[in-house]
């Protein structure tokens, strides 16, 4: 079986700090590989893959500013599938765009959908919908007007984080500084508990972060370390006494706490979007849908065993788990 991997430019993969896609797309490439699928990894050209590597974007977009981000996703998108033919498969992380394609080659297409970031793309999706193969990373996620051959769970690199038993007397917001992430309700959830706050992330609204997260910044109670490399997001994840996601919007997975969970440490989410499927409630962390019922959870957060939550995070969402379901997948396309 000969797979092509598309991932994203904006970032290395894997990414140096920031880039969810891209840390995805390298996690299946590199299981993959380890099972002994011949992989060929379309990505920037400073991207680290045991894969066959190929590329014609040398730098990621997002930290060139002289890239003009069309032209490189023009140019990337393309030299994949002017070589289409090579390959048995195109696994495609890069969204809507290379969908336009699939008519245009004989090889299947599978698409991830990572997430829908606005109903205007939705037209790209249906016209493509008979065509081409779809596959959403949770349940939560699908689109009652399209059609998937399967939802496969995003996989962590499990390697990469190290379990913890003790964890330090902090909370962590991990992810983006964005109002629907939920980075001001960690702070007051964190100042009503009485606890210190570690944030760390990509600040994704300037304004946002201005206004009304760095008037909190004290580097005592609430501190903010910025975007972190892989090292520090295990060491951060695992000493915390709990990740706080209390997002805004129906998030379509949420990396950080499946990556904290394979750390040991529990979660208090939101019930919202894929939470319900990621966290088990009272198990590895807490669903509430208030403030008042998060402020609960973390007072009850000495009854979660963590050896559970590492457990559950290893078993459910490790890249090796990911892998064996995408090659079920790409072997139930092929048999068509």
């Amino acid at each position: 079986m000969r797979v092509a991997i598309l991932s994203p430019v904006a970032w290395r993969t894997p990414p140096r700090q920031y880039g969810p896609w891209e840390l995805v797309a390298s996690n299946i490439t590199e299981a993959l590989v380890a099972k002994g699928i011949d992989v060929t990894l379309f990505a920037t050209g400073d991207s680290v893959t045991k894969a066959k590597l190929t590329y014609c974007v040398n730098q990621p977009y997002a930290e060139n500013a002289a890239t003009d981000v069309k032209v490189a996703e023009c140019l990337h998108i393309s030299h994949l599938m002017e070589r289409a033919d090579e390959f048995d498969i195109i696994h495609n992380h890069y969204d809507f765009l290379p969908l336009t394609y699939s008519r245009l080659i004989n090889t299947p297409m599978l698409t991830t959908i990572h997430g829908f970031s606005s109903p205007l793309i939705m037209p790209v999706y249906k016209k493509y919908n008979a065509d081409t193969f779809y596959v959403s990373i949770s349940n939560a996620n699908r689109h009652p007007e399209l059609k998937y051959t399967a939802t496969v769970y995003n996989g962590v690199n499990t390697a990469e984080f190290t379990f913890t038993e003790l964890p330090q007397d902090y909370f962590l917001f991990f992810g983006r500084i964005h109002p629907e992430k939920g980075t001001l309700e960690a702070i007051e959830l964190a100042k009503q508990c009485g606890k210190k706050l570690i944030i760390a992330g990509l600040v994704q609204d300037t304004d946002y972060f201005n206004s009304k997260i760095r008037p909190f910044i004290d580097n005592d109670k609430v501190v903010y370390v910025g975007n972190c490399d892989p090292q520090q997001r295990n060491q951060l994840l695992g000493n915390s006494l709990a990740l706080l996601h209390l997002i805004l919007f129906d998030e379509p997975f949420g990396l950080s706490v499946a990556e904290a969970m394979c750390c040991g440490t529990p979660v208090i989410a939101f019930n919202r979007g894929a939470m319900p499927e990621l966290i088990l409630h009272g198990k590895t962390g807490f669903l509430v849908d208030t403030m008042e019922e998060a402020k609960q959870a973390a007072r009850q957060l000495g009854q979660i065993n963590r050896a559970d939550c590492r457990e559950w995070g290893i078993t459910m969402f490790s890249k090796e788990r990911m892998a064996d379901d995408y090659i079920k997948v790409f072997s139930q396309i092929l048999s068509r």
